[in-house]
């Protein structure tokens, strides 16, 4: 049986990547006290083979009950169930918007403070099982479709291969990769901004693509990139690495990013190895 603990901060999307999950098969159960998740586990296996996957959704929603989360995993690691932990998060700002938008109070929330205050306490609380989270997914500028195909890669792919690599395009006048584990900076190559009859076109038509390979300096860094990536994944395989997060970033995150991730992207596939790829800000001017 699959378990994936669901956890992050209010706001990041959590119900959006259960209604995903469940689309992909997973029996999900929202707002769960960890105490009763090894028990709950149990009885799933019970069934026989009914409930192959499962996911349940645990946070500060919880209040202190939360607390226990590792020492109750720890009880559900010792009946035999393997987990992973997926942390949904999102930019300070995004949340605050998305709270607004929603009307919905934090669960944190105090008479007198603010939305800030409380998603500072809950980053607090919440900062362990960020840092032994197996798939942390930055939601700010993700689509539900995104997230979707994102989760769709982590949890349908054969498990034997282990490790996922997300290839993720950037735009840096739009603020940095936060959630790239390697992050490179194309900005030092030919912009097909500055083409008239490209300036509005993408890394994903085939016109920017053509100029953006047309540079040798651009193809020469498309080869040495290619090399310390397939280097690079039987090391972190080994290391037990869940996801590694390669952020390609320009100027505006729309032309040349988004081609070479687009390219990074295949390469990977032909290996055999198991990728998404998104753009986060292919969609902004």
């Amino acid at each position: 049986m699959a378990i994936v603990i669901v956890t992050g901060v209010s706001g990041a999307g959590k119900s959006r990547a259960v209604n995903a999950l469940e689309d992909i098969g997973f029996y999900c159960v929202d707002n769960m006290p960890p105490a009763l998740i090894p028990k709950f586990a149990e009885l799933c296996l019970q069934t026989n083979g009914k409930i192959q996957n499962m996911a349940i959704v645990t946070d500060v929603r919880g209040g202190t009950l939360f607390n226990s989360l590792f020492s109750d995993l720890e009880e559900l690691r010792k009946q035999g169930g393997d987990y992973k932990i997926l942390f949904l998060d999102a930019d300070d700002a995004v949340l605050m918007r998305r709270f607004k938008e929603t009307r919905r109070l934090h669960p944190l929330s105090k008479p007198g403070s603010t939305i800030q205050e409380a998603l500072s306490a809950e980053r607090e609380i919440l900062r362990p099982a960020r840092e032994r989270a197996d798939y942390i997914i930055d939601t700010s500028n993700l689509s539900p479709a995104q997230l979707k195909q994102r989760l769709t890669v982590l949890f349908l792919g054969d498990k034997k291969t282990g490790l996922v690599v997300n290839c993720m395009s950037f735009g840096f006048k739009y603020g940095p990769a936060t959630e790239g584990d390697l992050v490179f900076d194309v900005r030092c190559f030919p912009n097909p901004f500055y083409v008239d009859t490209l300036k509005n076109l993408t890394g994903l038509d085939a016109a920017v693509k053509d100029f953006v390979f047309s540079s040798d300096a651009t193809c020469q860094f498309l080869v040495k990139l290619f090399d310390m990536i397939d280097f690079l994944l039987p090391h972190y395989i080994e290391e037990g690495k869940s996801q590694l997060v390669v952020a390609i970033g320009c100027t505006g995150g729309k032309h040349r990013s988004v081609a070479i991730a687009e390219a990074l992207y295949r390469h990977l596939l032909e290996k055999g190895v198991r990728a998404a790829v998104n753009h986060r800000d292919i969609q902004k001017n």
